[in-house]
């Protein structure tokens, strides 16, 4: 899509190295797609642990050792931080700030939310320099865990009525962030539902309706 599409991969420091032993194919991918200047790497811990709840000094030893691992792959030093299961505390955003990030991803949860949109850059309340970019749940699980679901009332799914959704958000609001788990595509959604074509067509029908990609990175720099 000549650079119009943009990415950004959470990989853990254990996965890499199962890829180097196992896979170093996939691993060669991610490289080939690191290098279309189209992806980023976002930061996390070496063994996608819950040290950051219990062990502040052991959970910045793993992150260090995360970032060094994809800076060697990739030559990317990562900048934006999603930590396990996307967890986040004003304690959390204290460690990620410390070290040096410019945002971190986490839930745009309703009970924390309330009436407002996730659909905005945050900042942290503690730590206002620190940016949070929060998860579209409903769009985001619209691919993720109901795609296939023939008891959806929208199912099926195809891309241009998703991008339509999209379109039709308050034309204020300035990002919306999609986040899933990998297993999201060939997995939970299976190759046969379909998956694997809404998704190459996702960046065509975006275009039609003048709805751009950016990374994590880039919607901080620019909003």
């Amino acid at each position: 899509h000549k650079g119009k599409f943009k990415i950004a991969f959470s990989i853990s420091g254990v996965a890499l190295d199962q890829m180097e032993i196992y896979a170093p194919e996939v691993l060669d991918g991610f490289k080939e797609l690191a290098d279309t200047g189209c992806v980023e790497f976002l930061s996390e811990t070496q063994g996608h642990s819950l040290a950051s709840l219990i062990d502040p000094e052991g959970f910045k030893k793993q992150v260090k050792a995360h970032d060094d691992k994809i800076e060697m792959l990739f030559g990317q030093r990562p900048k934006v931080f999603r930590n396990t299961e996307l967890i986040y505390s004003d304690d959390i955003a204290g460690l990620v700030q410390e070290m040096g990030f410019n945002g971190i991803i986490t839930e745009g949860a309703k009970r924390t939310l309330g009436w407002k949109s996730p659909n905005y850059i945050y900042q942290s309340a503690v730590y206002p320099q620190l940016k949070l970019l929060l998860r579209n749940e409903k769009f985001s699980d619209d691919i993720a865990t109901r795609f296939s679901n023939y008891d959806w009332s929208e199912y099926p799914l195809t891309a241009d009525k998703f991008i339509s959704w999209i379109a039709a958000t308050p034309k204020e609001e300035q990002v919306i962030n999609l986040f899933m788990n990998y297993e999201a595509l060939g997995n939970f959604q299976k190759k046969s539902s379909g998956i694997f074509d809404f998704m190459r067509a996702l960046p065509r029908f975006a275009a039609e309706r003048n709805i751009g990609f950016a990374t994590p990175s880039e919607v901080l720099s620019k909003l």
